[in-house]
């Protein structure tokens, strides 16, 4: 099977992942340079993200394929890194731990709900679940969060200390609008959804 160049870049990111987590859990390049190299292969999987859309649009290549391992591959990018900040978090103090792994069960918790409905709503005939404008903020907040998230320790240990603040802020932020995006899929989307079948 031969992939066209949206499909090359999602699969990309996908490989991507796992080597953003690799750096955010094992410092081999030391405290200060490691989260550095983190946060730029995290920037570039995100940015494979955006290319792959755009040029598929343009070109018209969208394919069974794109719709199925984007939105797995957006999903698993924001979870893993949820899940390799997870795996350090104790190192920043236990509010720290409990309000990132808080963060990361509702976030966890609207993309299982929400994927689930859109899986059950497609079944039900023509009807496609289109990103909206809330969709695509949140997709936004959590890229920019996850920078914070990993940077921030940096200028706690080399800048100044900011007690972490600067993730609750953002944390706070992408949980709102994480759940406020989901509530509105489902407001949108709940009269196809027939809990007598």
């Amino acid at each position: 099977m031969k992939l066209n160049l949206p499909n090359q870049l999602t699969l990309l990111r996908v490989v991507m992942i796992p080597l953003f987590m690799f750096f955010v859990i094992f410092p081999v390049f030391g405290e200060l340079i490691t989260p550095i190299v983190a946060t730029a292969v995290f920037i570039l999987t995100a940015l494979t993200d955006m290319l792959d859309g755009k040029i598929a649009r343009k070109y018209n290549l969208i394919t069974n394929f794109g719709k199925f391992l984007d939105p797995l591959a957006d999903k698993c990018m924001i979870l893993g890194g949820f899940i390799a900040l997870l795996c350090v978090a104790s190192v920043r103090g236990e509010i720290y731990t409990y309000v990132l792994t808080w963060s990361f069960f509702l976030v966890l918790l609207r993309e299982l709900a929400v994927t689930s409905m859109r899986l059950v709503v497609s079944d039900a005939g023509n009807i496609v679940i289109a990103a909206n404008w809330m969709g695509k903020v949140k997709t936004v907040l959590q890229t920019v969060t996850m920078v914070v998230l990993i940077l921030e320790p940096v200028l706690m240990t080399y800048v100044y200390n900011t007690n972490n603040i600067v993730s609750y802020v953002f944390l706070g932020l992408t949980v709102i609008i994480t759940m406020w995006s989901g509530i509105n899929y489902f407001a949108a989307y709940w009269p196809y959804l027939d809990p007598t079948k």
